[in-house]
């Protein structure tokens, strides 16, 4: 049970990465975070750390791609007061020509429809809360195309016009609807997970580039936003390495 006053943050994609760094920082700044993610080790282990270091953490396993289960899930809160639409990622990096429409369809399901799901199952607590946050992971492959990237630029440019569309909507309830977009962070799985657990492939994203983001740096940026006064709306943050000056332009140190 979250302690009567606490503000709730519940978020997506925890067990790992960006997520789980958030889950870290906003329990820090005194929410009671909820982490979700599919790995329900993952999840239980963070949230028995947070507690044990006096922390309000909650863990519950859980497939956004599942309506039913996030139905569920939503209908189990108490409260929420900002939602961080985390969980997301890439498969591949094949062209156009050779692209698996599977790789595709997955990327969509989870970066676009998933975000969909949680978003449209807490909404309603989000408002209720009267001061509620909608927080979506966007990415810079959201706002510009690269070749080998199409099948995430397209699932990561739906997620950041679902942001886009929904503040409008939204405009005058107590809702903020704010979009982070991350360039290149280098974190334990992402790359990995891109290249099907193919190590040398996944190093090669990061060769030479002397400090990528962290997943910390992405969480403190999700916290500023998130812990802004109430009138302020961070609408869009982009956020890259001082290496990287866009999607294709990175220096790398030989």
């Amino acid at each position: 049970m979250t302690a009567a006053g606490t503000p709730v943050a519940v978020i997506t994609g925890a067990s790992s990465g960006i997520g789980a760094a958030t889950a870290r920082q906003l329990a820090a700044v005194g929410y009671h975070v909820v982490l979700t993610a599919r790995r329900k080790d993952r999840v239980e282990a963070l949230a028995a750390d947070l507690t044990g270091a006096g922390y309000q953490a909650t863990a519950y396993a859980l497939d956004i791609t599942d309506r039913q289960a996030v139905d569920t899930f939503a209908a189990s809160l108490d409260r929420c007061d900002v939602l961080v639409n985390n969980a997301g990622g890439a498969l591949g990096a094949d062209p156009v020509a050779t692209g698996d429409p599977a790789d595709w369809r997955t990327m969509y399901e989870v970066n676009v429809i998933g975000t969909l799901h949680t978003t449209q199952a807490l909404l309603p607590a989000l408002t209720t809360s009267g001061d509620g946050t909608v927080v979506i992971l966007s990415s810079t492959a959201g706002h510009a195309t690269y070749e080998g990237g199409a099948g995430y630029v397209a699932a990561k440019n739906g997620a950041r016009v679902l942001a886009e569309t929904l503040r409008l909507e939204i405009v005058g309830t107590p809702v903020r609807v704010i979009e982070i977009a991350p360039g290149m962070v280098k974190t334990e799985e992402f790359a990995t997970t891109r290249f099907r657990g193919d190590e040398e492939k996944a190093a090669k994203v990061y060769a030479g580039v002397a400090e990528p983001l962290t997943a910390d740096d992405v969480a403190e940026t999700i916290t500023w936003a998130v812990t802004r006064p109430s009138h302020v709306n961070i609408d869009l943050l982009v956020v890259r390495p001082r290496a990287q000056a866009s999607n294709s332009k990175v220096h790398r140190e030989h």
